[in-house]
């Protein structure tokens, strides 16, 4: 600190940009508690930096952070390999504002995360800068060490690969609400003919536990099927599970609490009005976001 108790140039920089840095690196990874590893690196290294000799804070440290969460990534693929069950993104719990802006909304949603995840980790790190920041190829060809050349190239099918698989058409998060509340509603009160009537017919179930907390051990596909399971596992848990809208990873989404505990955050994927995606996560270890804002920033 300075006398003056402002804190030094390389900390004002670095807080000044650390939301962004954050969502590059979740939208890279779709782990909250790695990204924050990597920013802590990036910190440690930016504060060895010249000031004087940056020219651009802001890809400078862009630069630093997705050399690192490219690292992180190509490490988070292997542990992946052995992961117990279905893998869905760590859940955040977003502010209102992040969902008034639908494109960068869409970003961040589990559908968009798990398309991603079908992305070579410099494919992925390419498509996040370029097709959700708008960085200019120069810029990332010098984050991922290629040629701006080869970065067009990789740019390009990475669209083509993530056109090809996410969902159709963008949707709105008032129309995500809708369609969540008559889900809502058709859960709470057991109602399997109102369940098929918002579930797509074929509508996928994906539950992530872990191997630690008891979860759907692959994914569900059909509505009857989905509506069944949901159906019977309120059953099962009576008046000690509830249901409690929230926004997640920038559209509506539900927390699941049991006597007051947080069990699970079920997001969803819109599609028609229908819900066609289903997105259970239980496991532990990735809902202590759910618990306060997290902020994000293009």
């Amino acid at each position: 600190m300075s006398k003056n108790d402002r804190p030094d140039p390389s900390t004002e920089v670095f807080v000044a940009h650390r939301n962004l840095l954050f969502t590059v690196v979740y939208e890279m990874l779709g782990s909250a508690a790695d990204a924050e590893d990597v920013l802590q690196e990036t910190w440690l290294r930016w504060a060895k930096v010249d000031l004087e000799t940056v020219l651009d804070p802001r890809a400078y440290l862009v630069r630093i952070t997705t050399r690192l969460a490219l690292t992180q990534l190509r490490t988070l693929g292997r542990r992946r390999e052995s992961y117990l069950g279905p893998w869905l993104p760590e859940p955040l719990l977003t502010a209102p504002d992040v969902a008034e802006d639908v494109e960068p909304a869409e970003s961040v949603s589990m559908a968009m995360l798990l398309v991603l995840e079908t992305l070579t980790p410099t494919e992925r790190a390419v498509f996040v800068l370029r097709e959700v920041f708008s960085f200019g190829y120069d810029e990332i060809a010098d984050a991922v060490d290629k040629s701006p050349s080869a970065v067009r190239q990789i740019a390009h099918r990475a669209r083509e690969h993530v056109a090809a698989r996410r969902p159709r058409g963008v949707v709105s998060p008032a129309e995500t609400r809708a369609a969540l509340e008559a889900f809502q509603q058709a859960v709470e009160t057991g109602d399997l003919q109102s369940l098929l009537e918002v579930l797509a017919p074929d509508v996928v179930l994906i539950s992530d536990g872990g191997g630690v907390k008891q979860a759907v051990p692959r994914p569900i596909v059909g509505a009857e099927k989905v509506a069944r399971l949901m159906a019977t596992g309120l059953a099962i848990a009576g008046a000690q599970l509830s249901l409690e809208p929230a926004e997640v990873n920038g559209f509506p989404a539900l927390i699941v609490r049991r006597s007051g505990e947080i069990e699970a955050v079920m997001a969803v994927r819109v599609e028609a009005g229908l819900v066609s995606g289903l997105y259970a996560v239980v496991n532990p270890e990735k809902l202590s976001r759910v618990e306060r804002e997290t902020a994000l920033s293009r």
